[in-house]
């Protein structure tokens, strides 16, 4: 296995964990049983990627072929249900600002290692050349688990009304994309850092983009 693979494993596993951390805080602060929070972490966690497999026509996806993602999202939901469980975290709570603060964090983390991830697997299908088609596989792995987690728990998904969010994986498909001249590995740990410093920026100065009053 050669420095790139190990890379993009790591990444992977710890965008994996990240996001499946966020879904689960998510069904725990709804009051949802270990298997709806866990289900809400996979979500999270794997959403993203399917959708993106899909687009690219990566039948069946990847996530039923190679597992290992799965189990790691299922074991995190569950070590967050048992967090909760024990008292550590208080699901009441679930407006906290510390709730808000490690949600950001989790959220923050997963948004810039899938969209970087999903612009690494657009381009080793043989479609480098298309800035478009990256983009898009790019933005749709990072937001589309966080997407469809907030559906299932019937909240406002989040893209849509907190802070920066899709745009900053926008940015970073564009950053990763631009740097691939400069090699595989720097595009991806740039591209990710610059979602995540957006993302930072976004919610510390409660950036937002206009919107129509109600």
């Amino acid at each position: 296995m050669d420095i790139q693979s190990v890379i993009t494993f790591c990444l992977e596993m710890i965008g994996t964990v990240a996001f499946a951390a966020s879904g689960a805080m998510v069904g725990a602060g709804c009051s949802m049983d270990i298997f709806g929070v866990c289900v809400l972490g996979v979500v999270t966690a794997v959403g993203g990627g399917m959708i993106r497999d899909i687009v690219l026509g990566i039948l069946p996806p990847t996530v039923f072929l190679d597992p290992k993602y799965a189990l790691a999202a299922v074991i995190t939901s569950c070590l967050v249900f048992l967090a909760y469980y024990m008292k550590k975290m208080d699901p009441g709570q679930h407006n906290s600002q510390a709730f808000e603060r490690i949600l950001l964090i989790m959220d923050s983390i997963g948004l810039g290692i899938f969209t970087v991830m999903g612009v690494n697997t657009g381009i080793s299908r043989g479609y480098g050349d298309n800035a478009f088609l990256l983009v898009f596989v790019g933005t749709i792995t990072g937001v589309g688990g966080g997407l469809l987690r907030d559906m299932m728990a019937g909240v406002p998904p989040y893209i849509f009304v907190r802070h920066i969010y899709a745009c900053a994986s926008i940015v970073g498909t564009l950053v990763c994309v631009w740097m691939q001249r400069f090699g595989a590995v720097w595009a991806m740990v740039v591209g990710s850092c610059v979602v995540v410093l957006i993302r930072y920026l976004a919610a510390h100065y409660r950036w937002n983009l206009p919107r129509l009053p109600r």
